[in-house]
């Protein structure tokens, strides 16, 4: 199933991968299949790429991780029942698995199958940060619309108290018709308004310089 749509078309992908792992083989299949892929395989890990699923994201053109996702490596295990002889058949088959999933890493990575080997023996957890240090991720996911700049903006209220009385004034005299037959008169005087306030004018206030204006 996943083969059938993987190969339905053509052009780049992009995986969200979040998946406690499962089977080391169809993980083996599946990393087979996005490593044969002719485009561009963008593995965003949104929440667990643990076990046989690390070894999927390995298989990535480029490996994200969400800031609160994990990868965990460990080594492989299986059920085993019978003779002596078939433990130890049981054994060489985990070490060579083992090996085969060390060669997925190494190819990520480049860190030594030592260092891998070590790590696959502890369990290791990694969040993205320590994914990224250690090779086995690209880089994080970040959200755009944080990153993206934003416009910058200054706010005044005497400015705005200013760019008001300045439209209702222009509108006032445009409205108001012109006496042409009116004797022109002697201009007034207009007195000196008070100093505006330190937070601004009260709408009184405003009104009546815009009357004092008008006139």
């Amino acid at each position: 199933m996943f083969k059938d749509e993987l190969f339905a078309e053509e052009g780049d992908v992009v995986i969200y991968l979040n998946s406690p792992g499962g089977d080391c083989i169809a993980a083996s299949q599946i990393y087979t299949m996005l490593m044969d892929y002719r485009g561009s395989v963008t593995i965003k890990i949104d929440g667990i790429a643990a076990s046989a699923a690390s070894v999927i994201a390995m298989a990535g053109t480029s490996v994200l991780m969400a800031p609160t996702s994990l990868m965990m490596i460990h080594n492989p295990m299986t059920a085993a029942f019978g003779s002596k002889d078939e433990m130890e058949k049981a054994i060489e088959m985990l070490e060579e698995v083992k090996e085969s999933i060390i060669n997925a890493y190494e190819l990520r990575t480049g860190l030594s199958r030592a260092r891998i080997s070590h790590l696959m023996d502890s369990e290791t957890w990694m969040n993205a940060k320590r994914a990224i240090e250690l090779g086995f991720a690209d880089g994080m996911l970040t959200d755009e619309k944080v990153m993206a700049e934003m416009p910058a903006f200054e706010f005044s209220d005497r400015a705005v108290e200013a760019a008001l009385i300045n439209k209702i004034t222009a509108k006032t005299r445009k409205d108001t018709p012109v006496n042409k037959l009116e004797p022109e008169t002697e201009p007034k005087e207009l007195p000196q308004p008070e100093p505006a306030p330190k937070h601004g004018r009260s709408v009184d206030e405003l009104m009546e310089r815009l009357h004092l204006l008008n006139n």
